[in-house]
This record gives structure tokens, C-alpha cells and sequence, in this order.
């Protein structure tokens, strides 16, 4: 067996972000890297993953997830190989996913690992199309939303890693019309091109109420949120009655330094008897192996596409970070370490 490296480097969260991230909020510093203690293995990261919800961590408020401590590497889905291993259960060479990215190397407890095969799918699909983002997308429509066949769906990030998957899920259990909003015309044309929506609008190109409307005629049955704000106040105007909302995120506000308004027309949801349901993935894990069975299908059979929006090396971490929070990719951000 070769050598186990010595060092290796991780990001340390050393101040609160106020308002958006910057770059003196992250310090990039070098670790010591040990052979596993008992139960434990060490994994050589191969690609890490960032996600919206991290900016909620970086906040040091109480929530349904520890903040990110300060002067500690941050922490979040990775994927890499068994470089050394003190548990029964994985060998070196075994590939898994595990939830200590933003480092290049990783001594996690063999519980907390779980073995995926490279040679099924691309490993940086396990931390999108086939990882959180994709079983968010799967449960989040299918059982939070209550989809039915012929619903008329509207999604908003739907460029995005879950955005772009709902919609295609949607499609794919027989809505009657896909609608989704994005942030680019590229986008735009992506989703209704290759990703099968029916239509797609820019949000930047004029109210989204008003964008909505002439997309989705006859309203809107679901609506699945990834961005609050306006997206949320058009959704509640649009829907029909009895329709049902999965509220999944809303990074249109997860940099402001001021509380935003609510919805002006949360009243609708009496007359509607809409309802309005708040999501976590890991309520969800019963779905797991449906949702690898159907997704890994749709995916081999061409009838589900992704993307990946990619980073190279963990200098750049940071940068996909705010990156993806500003909507610069398409799909899920990887960074390639």
C-alpha cells in the first residue's frame, strides 16, 4: 500500500457572512491527514459538492441544522475513494458518499459512508441526478406536493439541480403542462429545448406574475419553490383551487440583511384552501431506493437529462459557492478536487 499523504486542505468558515459571502469570510488551510482509527475510514475526496442550504449555516442561529462552527472546516456531500480503512465493511478502492466535502481528504465514521459504484454512474451523479438534490425533486413532487397525473406544474429555479429535475418528473408522470422560471434566456431555452417544459420565462424580463400568467392560462395545480419571494406572491395568484405548494427553499433571500416582506396575497390561500408545505429531505429517506430505481431508469433510457456546472480544484470552492447562489450554473455545481 502507498504512503497516506500527510497534509491536505480544507476550508475553515473564520467570520458570519453579512449579506452575501465574500472572500474573507473562508480561510484555505492546511491540515494534518492521519491513518483511520477504529470505525473510521479515510477517504480521498474526489468531488465535493455546494448547495443553498450552506448559507443557512453559516448563520449563527438555531436551526434544523447545526450552524457551521468558526475556525473548524465546514462540512457537506462529497464523494471519493477508500485510501485507507480500519472497518470490516470497505476496502481500499471502494468509492462512497459521505458528508465531509470542502476537504481534499476525509476520516469519516464507516456508518456515515455509503458505498456507490463508479462503473453505474459517473460519481459526481451521486452528489446530483442521483444524490440529495434528486431524491429533494423526487419526494418533494411526488409525495409533499401530492402530484396527480394531469396536474399543471410550475417550478422556479428550474434550471437548477432540483429545479431541472421536477420539472422532467413532472413531464414524465403526466402533468398537463410544465412551467418553470429561470434566471438567463440560455436557461430558458435549455429547459424548454432539451428539458421538455412546456414553457419557461426569465424572471429578469418583467414581473413574474405577469410572466406567469400568460405561461400557465388555465393556473397552476403545484407549485415547487426553490426561490420565495416574488416567485412565491405570483405562485399564490395562479394557483387553482386545492392546489398544494412544496416549499423547498427561497435563496432569493438568504443574503438579505433585512427581513422581507411576506407574500401581499397569503389570503388567497383561504378562499383557494390552498396548502403550503415546508421540506426536508431527510424526512424522505423511505424513498430512496424507489427513487434510485426510477431516476438511474429515466436517466440510461434518456428520458430524464442533467447537467453539471463544474469547478476545478478546491481553490475554487468558494467562488462555485457564491457562484451558485447567484445563479451562475446550470444543473447541479460540482467541484472537482
Amino acid at each position: 500500500m502507498s504512503a497516506l499523504p500527510t497534509t491536505g486542505r480544507e476550508w475553515h468558515l473564520v467570520a458570519r457572512p453579512q449579506g452575501w459571502p465574500t472572500a474573507e469570510d473562508f480561510a484555505l488551510r492546511e491540515a494534518a491527514v492521519e491513518a483511520p482509527a477504529a470505525g473510521r475510514i479515510l477517504v480521498r475526496n474526489a468531488f465535493m459538492s455546494v448547495d443553498p442550504y450552506m448559507r443557512g449555516r453559516m448563520n449563527d442561529v438555531k436551526s434544523y441544522v447545526p450552524p457551521f462552527q468558526l475556525d473548524r472546516p465546514m462540512d457537506g456531500g462529497a464523494v471519493g475513494e477508500v485510501i485507507a480503512s480500519a472497518d470490516d465493511r470497505f476496502q481500499v478502492g471502494d468509492h462512497v458518499l459521505h458528508g465531509l466535502g470542502w476537504r481534499e481528504y476525509a476520516s469519516v465514521k464507516a456508518e456515515h459512508a455509503t458505498k456507490v459504484d463508479p462503473d453505474a454512474a459517473p460519481l459526481s451523479a451521486y452528489l446530483g441526478v442521483l444524490g440529495m438534490p434528486g431524491l429533494t425533486a423526487y419526494a418533494g413532487l411526488l409525495e409533499v406536493a401530492s402530484f396527480k397525473k394531469g396536474d399543471a406544474v410550475f417550478v422556479s429555479g428550474a434550471a437548477g439541480a432540483v429545479g431541472s429535475q421536477v420539472g422532467q418528473i413532472a413531464r414524465l408522470k403526466g402533468a398537463s403542462r410544465v412551467i418553470g422560471s429561470a434566471g438567463s434566456d440560455d436557461k430558458v431555452r435549455y429547459l424548454v429545448d432539451e428539458l421538455g417544459f412546456d414553457a419557461a420565462f426569465n424572471y429578469k424580463n418583467g414581473p413574474v406574475v405577469e410572466q406567469l400568467r400568460a405561461a400557465a392560462p388555465g393556473g397552476i395545480d403545484v407549485y415547487f419553490d426553490n426561490v420565495g419571494g416574488e416567485h412565491l406572491e405570483a405562485a399564490l395568484t395562479a394557483f387553482n383551487v386545492h392546489g398544494r405548494a412544496t416549499i423547498c427553499g427561497m435563496i432569493s433571500v438568504y443574503n438579505d440583511t433585512e427581513a422581507s416582506p411576506a407574500p401581499r396575497n397569503l389570503a388567497l390561500v383561504i378562499g383557494k384552501r390552498l396548502r403550503l408545505q415546508g421540506m426536508l429531505v431527510g424526512d424522505h429517506a423511505h424513498l430512496q431506493e424507489q427513487f434510485v430505481s426510477d431516476v438511474a431508469g429515466w436517466v440510461r433510457s434518456g428520458d430524464l437529462k442533467y447537467r453539471e456546472t463544474r469547478a476545478e480544484g478546491i481553490d475554487t470552492a468558494v467562488d462555485a459557492f457564491v457562484g451558485m447562489l447567484r445563479g451562475q450554473n446550470t444543473g447541479k455545481m460540482i467541484v472537482a478536487l
